[in-house]
Parts: C-alpha cells; structure tokens; sequence
C-alpha cells in the first residue's frame, strides 16, 4: 500500500483547516472564495470555494466525510482518482454557477456529494465484492446525505450538493470500463492447479509444511548431484 493513499487525502483536508485559521488569524473574507452563479467574477469559486467555511462547525461537518471517502477513492480507485477529484470540482462547481441562487456558495460539501456518488455507483457498476462492500458502507455511513441534494433547509447549498452528487454519478457512468473487478490472483483462477505450483508443493492439503518432498518433485526434471569423490 503506497503512502500516498493516506497522504494526500490527509494533506487535502489540512488544507480546508489551514485556510480556516488564516481566516480567522488575517482575517481573510472567505466567502470571496465562493460561487456566484452567472457572473463572471463568480466563476473563481468554482476552484476556490471548497477552501471557503462559514463556521467551524460547517467545515467540521465536511472534514470527516472528505477524509475517509477521499481515503477510498485513493486506495480503491487509483487509476481514475486525480480525474475524479480535478472534473468532480470542476463539474459541480460549474453545475452551481449554473443553476444555483444568487448568492456566495462557499465549503467543500459538493465535493462530498462528488465522492458519495461515485464511490456508490462505482460499486455497483464494478460489480465485484469489494467495491459494492465499500458502496454499501458508504450508504450505511453517509447515506443520510442523500436529503441534501433537496432544498429542505434554508442556508444550505443543495445546488451544489445535487452537482457534486449528479457529477459523482456521470464519473461513474464514463468510467465504468475502468471500474471492472480487479485481476485475480493466480490462485484464485478457476483452471489453477495447486500441485503444479512450486510453492504450494511445500504443504498438504490442511495447509501443513512437508520438510521433505518426494524425490521426483524436489529434482524436478534437474539432474542428480555428482557424488564426490573421496
């Protein structure tokens, strides 16, 4: 496992809390950070706004979910993942300043929608154990988000949080192909044929080691020593 499936994601979110302090320390607005739908100096926030919190308890609320699924779509989807982070900001970002209200639309929740989204469908297209195993524990975790992408509570963007969840499905859709099962290892192939393999020789059928193999399986095909002589 390379470190950077942990790093990243880990030096991602220190980013959001490290821009928060400044905020509070200089006295940063970052609510310039935000999207401002259809005007053209709106359109910086489609970059920005995910390091723009109101509160510490908005960019707490966003911490966790980001850390763990960012997590996840590294470790799990390493081939796909800087395309899924760089379009998924882009797509729901330019989806808010599309659609959204006129006001700033600020923090890093469509990018939580992106990864709920993706790392959810990506399951269910991959069709293999351990991907629908994360789908499902990504709804058991956060799949109360789901109501968000509603406009059921005053102040929330749920323009952003339905981009981020609406561009988490398209990624998933268009990356299918790449989101198939993973190559199985030899032994887990049908044809494989445990007493052909060299290593596996070494041990019986309840797994125990044989310290001595049969003389025609440890010369395998390989010519008798010469005697020495005296």
């Amino acid at each position: 496992m390379h470190y950077r499936t942990f790093i990243y994601p880990l030096f991602l979110v220190l980013s959001l809390w490290i821009v928060y302090w400044l905020d509070i320390r200089l006295g940063i607005d970052t609510e310039t950070f935000g999207i401002y739908p259809r005007k053209i100096s709106g359109l910086s926030g489609v970059l920005l706004s995910p390091w723009g919190h109101a509160s510490l308890a908005h960019l707490y609320h966003n911490s966790l979910p980001l850390l763990v699924m960012f997590t996840a779509l590294f470790y799990f989807y390493s081939e796909v993942r800087y395309r899924v982070l760089w379009i998924g900001l882009l797509g729901s970002g330019f989806f808010t300043w599309i659609f959204g209200r006129e006001s700033y639309h600020i923090g890093a929740s469509g990018m939580v929608y992106v990864l709920f989204s993706f790392l959810f469908f990506g399951g269910v297209f991959a069709k293999h154990y351990r991907l629908m195993a994360l789908s499902l524990a990504v709804v058991f975790f956060y799949g109360s988000l789901i109501w968000y992408v509603f406009p059921i509570e005053a102040g929330i963007s749920w323009e952003g949080h339905l981009g981020g969840f609406l561009t988490g499905l398209a990624l998933a859709i268009f990356y299918r192909k790449k989101l198939e099962a993973p190559k199985k290892y030899l032994w887990e192939e049908e044809d494989f044929d445990a007493s052909e393999d060299e290593f596996l020789k070494h041990f019986d059928a309840d797994g125990n080691f044989i310290e001595r193999l049969p003389d025609s399986d440890r010369n395998n095909g390989e010519q008798e020593p010469f005697d020495r002589e005296s």
